[in-house]
């Protein structure tokens, strides 16, 4: 019995290998995971930015790129939005396989992931004013003056070395349209930035001049965890043979990016990685400049739409985990031992005394070590924690205002504690917290912007990308601020008609 059991086991795995038909089992596509890739649609075009005729997807010359490396894998590509300062950060605790959005080399990349091979070659390039565009061409002629740039890039530790040397004032910015506007305002004196984002700008508003020689040169990459190296050598594969058909050099051209000193540097590229091939000739074809469609409000309201149904549910669920964790904060500092008292109260003052963004960080990113949440979890649990701290001392206050007469004419009655606290201080205490909490959760609904840094898209996230598509904050902050208002006004209007009725009863 037991050797026949053995054949029977023995054949299954074989039909299992072979698939049941005599060959080598076909992997279907379904079981093939998709290669997730990290960006931000907010840094716009050409890098990535939400596509004006359907902003569910997105477009731009790494979004081609991306998709290049997933074909070169047997993958299907799933693009993950994240905030650009945090790519790295989310790449680390395991958001997604390949970072890709402008991302530049540099020696702390190396020495935290697996880093692909360049594949495109920027200049770092000094934009001024017409008017100083003659006395103002490196960065020794802006002693004394303000210079804008992104932070955490090359161009600010450029910056910071020129300040020490030259004696500029750096000036660092979160995005990289608000330099060149305040350039143009008068607000900075020169802006420090790739070649790219110089010339998108100058596109986009104009008022300011690009100096031709550039200050440094730099290159893209696409960043991998450090144990990926297998898969970083198969998208340098990719990436070699995309330059050696000319795949990139027609995506470059498509987005209007591609100049002869890209085609010496794909050239360089092979040289150094493949010696003794031969190189692709320079091309000389036309350049086809993509054309941008112009981001309407009924393309983009349905994404603004979603995004606010994702506001509201995290608003909802984190007001009520602090509702919940509040009241038990608050009876615990009422009718507690002194020390639950004390450990409850450093709580409520740790929580209150520093930012809510650091405290999204560290529960997202600085624990992942040990507990890695899903974005909107830690969302939910950061904004329900620290929201809990400010209920639980509304509902400790109202409580306590609850005047000692009535608590001691209960106890006379005979009545616990437990039955004083439901039935007579409770009911009170809630009356007298119910505006409080309706602003709370007015704050909490705009608060809830904060969470975008940790790869949550809600509804101010989504106005920042549309806003870069648009090439304007006028229309999407009203369109963000009328939405905000259609879900605030409401919840107040409900929370004063309450007090009505109560009063009259």
């Amino acid at each position: 019995m037991i050797r026949i059991a053995t054949r029977l086991i023995l054949m299954a795995a074989l039909l299992v290998v072979t698939g049941g038909c005599g060959g080598p089992a076909a992997v279907t596509p379904a079981s093939v995971p998709p290669l997730r890739w990290g960006g931000d649609a907010e840094g716009g075009a050409p890098f990535v930015e939400a596509d004006p005729a359907n902003p569910a997807r997105v477009r731009g010359f790494d979004v081609e790129i991306a998709t290049m490396i997933a074909q070169g894998v047997g993958r299907e590509p799933q693009f993950v939005q994240v905030a650009w300062a945090s790519i790295e950060q989310s790449l680390a605790r395991g958001d997604f396989t390949i970072g890709m959005s402008g991302l530049e080399d540099r020696p702390a990349l190396h020495a935290r992931f697996a880093v692909s091979l360049p594949y495109y070659e920027f200049r770092e390039v000094l934009a001024v004013r017409a008017a100083d565009s003659a006395r103002v061409r490196t960065l020794a002629d802006l002693r004394g003056r303000r210079v804008a740039t992104l932070g955490a890039t090359m161009a600010w530790e450029m910056l910071l070395a020129a300040r020490t040397s030259h004696g500029v004032l750096p000036v660092s910015y979160d995005d990289d349209v608000h330099p060149y506007s305040d350039l143009v305002s008068g607000r900075v004196d020169a802006v420090l930035l790739d070649h790219v984002l110089a010339e998108r700008s100058l596109r986009r508003i104009g008022g300011f001049v690009i100096q031709p020689v550039p200050l440094a040169r730099g290159h893209y990459v696409a960043v991998l965890a450090a144990g990926d190296s297998a898969l970083r050598d198969s998208v340098n594969t990719t990436l070699r043979a995309r330059m050696r058909d000319g795949s990139l050099e027609r995506v470059f051209r498509s987005w209007n990016v591609w100049d002869t000193q890209q085609a010496e540097f794909q050239q360089k590229v092979l040289r150094d990685s493949m010696p003794g091939r031969d190189t692709t000739a320079a091309p000389t074809a036309t350049t086809a400049q993509a054309t941008r469609t112009s981001a309407s409000i009924a393309t983009y309201l349905p994404s603004l739409l979603r995004a606010a149904v994702i506001t509201l549910v995290l608003s909802v669920l984190a007001m009520a985990l602090a509702i919940a964790i509040g009241i038990g904060v608050a009876a615990g500092r009422v009718y507690g031992s002194r020390s639950v008292r004390l450990l409850l109260t450093a709580y409520v003052e740790l929580i209150r005394g520093t930012p809510v963004l650091l405290q999204l960080f560290v529960l997202y990113y600085g624990l992942s070590d040990a507990v890695r949440l899903p974005a909107f979890a830690a969302a939910v649990i950061g904004l329900g924690l620290n929201y809990a701290a400010y209920e639980s001392e509304i509902y400790r206050a109202a409580l306590e205002a609850i005047p000692t007469l009535q608590l001691e004419a209960a106890r006379t009655l005979g009545l616990s504690e437990f039955q004083i606290l439901r039935l007579v201080r409770g009911p009170q205490a809630l009356r007298l917290a119910l505006a409080p909490m309706t602003n709370d959760f007015v704050a909490l609904l705009k608060d809830s912007s904060l969470v975008s840094v940790i790869t949550v898209v809600e509804l101010t996230k989504q106005t920042a990308i549309y806003a870069t598509n648009a090439g304007s904050w006028a229309i999407p902050g009203a369109l963000c601020a009328i939405v905000y208002l259609a879900m605030s006004l409401p919840l107040s209007r409900m929370a004063r008609r309450l007090e009505h009725r109560w009063k009259l009863s």
